[in-house]
């Protein structure tokens, strides 16, 4: 039975330690139940986290020998730990089939120096902070999460989830892992090579009319999504719309729907099973000429590379 340790540090963000109900749903939707879990810590006892709660927690070192650790932080980067404090955790990773750094996570691990020489992610606000600190680590601040062998590092918060139902993908298959994914009600299953970034959260409109507006976009992509029609969705003249649609997003209707395609056509290259053709049709790009022409203009490659970087990613 693998055993999943979550590890916590002072200050650890409460928020992570959601991580644990992608492992609790396996157990579940499983014949019988596949993982072990401990919230463990280096010194054991307590832990507070950054919101003043406490959390009892088991010494690292102490207990059933563990499969996956996983190193939970705050939400800024965790201090310099001791010399001691590293030592333990490096003697746990090195038993270990394999260890996370989620979120903020990924700094430890980079004090412990098992990414050296490795691709590495976190959260994007401290991807700079974390280039500064470790040097030897290529830091790609616009990743999910990373997996590098048996190290795995994630993005913010939410994207531990992301990564925890990667490695139930890893230990128990894709139908397994879509099942959890969907018992969690994400949206989707997101890969890790996908962006940190929502084209919808960063057009982030203040009206419930605009907002309705680009949520029929993002569901009718193969839709022409005229002014009109998406002015019709937020019952708004076109002139109108398009006045209002500016003022709350900085963007056009049809810059923003070219963002939105675009989108949902990266998603989609990420499935080798799509053809670009296919996607090209399945996004609304009509054909492929018009989907590499807003390739080139957005990414400055083609969809084909773009498509290459990701599966080497």
């Amino acid at each position: 039975m693998p055993h999943v340790s979550m590890v916590l540090t002072p200050g650890f963000q409460f928020l992570a330690l959601g991580v644990q109900a992608a492992f609790e749903l396996a157990n579940v939707l499983t014949a019988e139940p596949y993982y072990t879990l401990s919230l463990t810590s280096v010194e054991g006892g307590p832990v507070t986290s950054s919101s003043g709660f406490c959390v009892p927690t088991t010494k690292l070192s102490e207990g059933e020998p563990v499969d996956t650790l996983l190193l939970l932080a705050g939400l800024t980067p965790p201090p310099q730990q001791s010399e001691a404090t590293l030592e333990t955790l490096r003697a746990a990773a090195r038993t270990s089939r394999r260890v996370a750094g989620l979120c903020t996570g990924a700094f430890l691990l980079g004090q412990m120096g098992l990414l050296d020489g490795r691709r590495a992610t976190t959260h994007w606000s401290y991807a700079r902070e974390m280039r500064e600190a470790f040097p030897g680590v290529r830091v790609e601040d616009d990743r999910i999460f990373i997996n590098e062998g048996a190290i795995w590092t994630s993005a913010g918060l939410t994207a531990g989830l992301d990564l925890a139902v990667a490695l139930i993908e890893k230990d128990l298959g894709r139908d397994i892992a879509g099942a959890v994914a969907r018992r969690l009600v994400m949206h989707h299953r997101r890969a890790g090579g996908q962006s940190q970034h929502s084209e919808l959260l960063e057009l982030a409109p203040s009206s419930d009319r605009i907002q309705k507006a680009l949520i029929h976009a993002r569901a009718h992509l193969t839709h022409p999504l005229t002014v009109e029609e998406l002015a019709e969705v937020a019952a708004l003249s076109p002139r109108q719309f398009s006045r209002a649609f500016r003022a709350e997003t900085g963007q056009t209707p049809a810059k923003a729907v070219e963002h939105i395609r675009l989108e949902a056509a990266r998603l989609l290259l990420e499935d080798s099973r799509h053809g670009l053709e296919a996607v090209a049709r399945e996004t609304g790009f009509v054909d492929l000429r018009r989907m590499r022409e807003a390739f080139m203009r957005a990414y400055g490659q083609p969809p084909q590379a773009v498509r290459r970087s990701m599966r080497a990613a």
